[in-house]
């Protein structure tokens, strides 16, 4: 036996549905499109989300919501993970950055009072609550908000 001699069994492939050969192929004239329409000519494509003309769902369905577009977003420390960076002069979003508490060094950070803190520190960030600011401050930190 040799590659070249290989060939699937018998009446297990069958060959394609030659169309649009002439009217004895019995595939003629419409070439199976059937008769007028979008459909039969060529270039016809239909978008996926065409109801055939029906109202589309998007415009059946309300409008709703809005999008504030002067709503600032921040990325969120808590006073009790700042403990790592104490031992440190002061504490930067860059060295927040640095340690893996914050994941961008370009969206600004605001600093929240959960948790406990137990040493000084001096930081500096875009915003702090009330309640963060009078735990580093009991303690004899200083707060700068950028």
């Amino acid at each position: 036996m040799k590659l070249d001699s290989l060939k699937p069994a018998k009446g297990s492939v069958k060959g394609t549905k030659r169309i649009g050969r002439g009217e004895g192929s019995g595939w003629g004239m419409t070439a199976g499109r059937g008769e007028k329409g979008a459909k039969s000519r060529s270039g016809h494509k239909k978008r996926a989300w065409f109801e055939g003309g029906q109202m589309p769902l998007q415009r059946r369905l309300p409008k709703y919501g809005f999008t504030n577009i002067h709503r600032k977003s921040y990325q969120i420390v808590n006073v009790a993970s700042l403990e790592k960076l104490a031992d440190k002069s002061e504490i930067t979003i860059e060295k927040m950055y640095e340690k893996g508490l914050v994941r961008k060094k370009n969206i600004p950070v605001k600093v929240l009072g959960n948790g406990e803190l137990k040493s000084k520190i001096n930081i500096k960030v875009n915003a702090i609550s009330k309640s963060a600011r009078e735990k580093i401050e009991k303690l004899g930190g200083t707060v700068t908000v950028l």
